[in-house]
């Protein structure tokens, strides 16, 4: 399997705002193969994609290879996560989020994107859609996918240690006494089919978690659940007036992102698709990527 640091080698760190960015661009790896491969030189889609929370870019791994062939893949890890910056001075809101993935992507001339946004990276997206609404952008989103994540944070089912890191005085604390066996354990309990997930992966999720001591911003970055709620009116609010396009890929058997949550949100996105992926949990582009990969490539 892929580890931390092969995953490393593929991106670069890149200024955006001020902070450091893990950005990984295929459109550099495809220009270098389009000197020696005719194949390599046709113009792809690009699909921007927004990750979710506590992990990094990482989480495509498995997908990355099929996906790169079919679309210019545009990926960075949000501040506090991954290889991106981690400063215990920042406020890691999902607004600030959307400033930062907004700007990255103007920094690389990207007029026109499918954006891909999974868990965390949900509400980051929903920011961006408002803005869009709003006719704020100087991007084009041609198409929305959403995978497993509870913007409906109303019927999410939390686990406790999310709980645990919201809080306004013990997240700090609760973060300096997670370590990997804490996190293994809840991690696992999220997957459907609990034998797809290694050690050697989890080593390599923990890895990124606590690069550039992440853990001290741990807590900081759970807060993202508290702005669920506070701007539930404004990201719900984008989704049931955007005209974009939007395939909703859900693992049908996420115990967080649950069920329930896809099966609404097709209720009130005026122009969706639902797309199960069965007897998955709520990774599914790590626990079952090739039928995931089959509902992302057309």
């Amino acid at each position: 399997m892929m580890k931390s640091s092969d995953w490393k080698k593929l991106g670069t760190l890149r200024s955006v705002k001020s902070h450091q960015l893990f950005v990984i661009d295929t459109d550099k790896m495809r220009k270098l193969l389009a000197m020696h491969h005719e194949e390599a030189r046709k113009e792809l889609p690009t699909m921007v994609f927004l990750h979710g929370y506590p992990t990094s870019t990482f989480d495509y791994y498995k997908v990355f290879e099929e996906l790169s062939i079919h679309y210019r893949l545009v990926m960075h890890d949000h501040l506090g996560f991954g290889f991106s910056d981690k400063s215990t001075d920042y406020s890691y809101s999902l607004i600030e989020q959307a400033d930062m993935a907004l700007a990255l992507w103007k920094d690389l001339g990207l007029k026109k994107v499918i954006l891909f946004a999974h868990d965390y990276g949900t509400s980051v997206a929903t920011e961006i859609l408002a803005r869009d609404n709003a006719n704020e952008l100087d991007i084009e989103i041609e198409k929305l996918i959403l995978c497993n994540g509870s913007m409906h944070i109303e019927l999410s089912q939390l686990r406790t240690i999310q709980k645990l890191l919201k809080h306004p005085f013990w997240g700090k604390y609760v973060a300096k006494l997670t370590n990997y066996p804490i996190f293994k354990k809840n991690l696992r309990n999220v997957y459907y089919d609990k034998s797809k997930v290694t050690d050697e992966e989890l080593k390599s999720m923990w890895y990124q978690i606590e690069y550039n001591n992440g853990r001290k911003v741990i807590h900081k970055l759970s807060q993202y659940i508290n702005e669920r709620y506070e701007y539930w009116d404004r990201w719900i609010g984008a989704l049931k007036v955007t005209q974009i396009p939007t395939k909703i890929v859900w693992a049908q058997n996420d115990p967080v992102a649950v069920a329930a949550i896809a099966e609404l949100l097709t209720t009130e996105i005026p122009n969706n698709e639902l797309f199960w992926v069965e007897h998955t949990g709520h990774f599914p582009m790590l626990e079952n990527p090739e039928e995931w990969i089959k509902h992302i490539v057309p």
